[in-house]
């Protein structure tokens, strides 16, 4: 007998499957075929849904978004400088969120070229403002003096993101060179007080981020 399930769970459960086909098989190896066949819906379903894979994609993508989001309007919540909020959404070990870090993992996949690309878009469009929010808050603190918080934070977040995500075939000097070229960098942009943070204290501090 064929289920009748309420839109949004059905509309939730093709994108869990979707996710599910991406991280394991690929995006551009998953099929609308297989996501079908898991699931034991029709195409014309699907497409009530959905009118492409790529949309799919879309959802797959927006759902890491909005938790990344969570996660950061958490982060502010916390009585800590402004500085030390970006630092513990930066390292990579902060959310504990085995889920997160298989979606890391697999966004390395050649076939998940475009996924990658995609969240990177996300989180510079979406989920930057709210880091640039918190930026906001160090300078009237008098931690940082950037006239461009949003910019700033969303240069940061793709140069961080290019060149620390693969670096299994890199020798150990070039990564602890890439650390500490990454950290002087974070301490220019944002133009971190030093009468507030010193130099050589900051530094170590914002090597946690990629020694994580």
């Amino acid at each position: 007998m064929r289920i009748v399930k309420e839109h949004d769970e059905r509309r939730n459960e093709i994108i869990t499957t979707a996710e599910e086909f991406f991280l394991t098989k690929g995006f551009n190896k998953t099929t609308i075929n297989d996501i079908l066949k898991r699931i034991g819906i029709a195409k014309g379903t699907f497409y009530h849904y959905f009118v492409s894979k790529e949309e799919v994609l879309d959802a797959v993508i927006g759902q890491i978004i909005d938790q990344e989001i969570l996660r950061v309007k958490e982060i502010q919540k916390s009585d800590v400088p402004a500085l030390e909020k970006l630092i513990v959404f930066l390292s990579q070990d902060n959310s504990k969120d085995e889920r997160k870090e298989e979606i890391v993992d697999k966004f390395q996949m050649p076939e998940n070229a475009l996924m990658k690309q995609r969240a990177l878009e996300g989180t510079i469009n979406q989920v930057c403002p709210f880091l640039a929010e918190i930026i906001e808050e160090g300078k009237h603190q008098g931690e940082f003096r950037t006239e461009y918080p949003l910019e700033s934070i969303q240069f940061l977040i793709a140069g961080i993101q290019t060149m620390f995500d693969t670096t299994e075939n890199l020798s150990a000097e070039t990564i602890q060179n890439r650390v500490l070229a990454a950290t002087d960098l974070i301490f220019k942009v944002l133009d971190i007080n030093p009468s507030v943070h010193p130099y050589d204290q900051t530094r170590s501090q914002l090597q946690t981020i990629f020694n994580s």
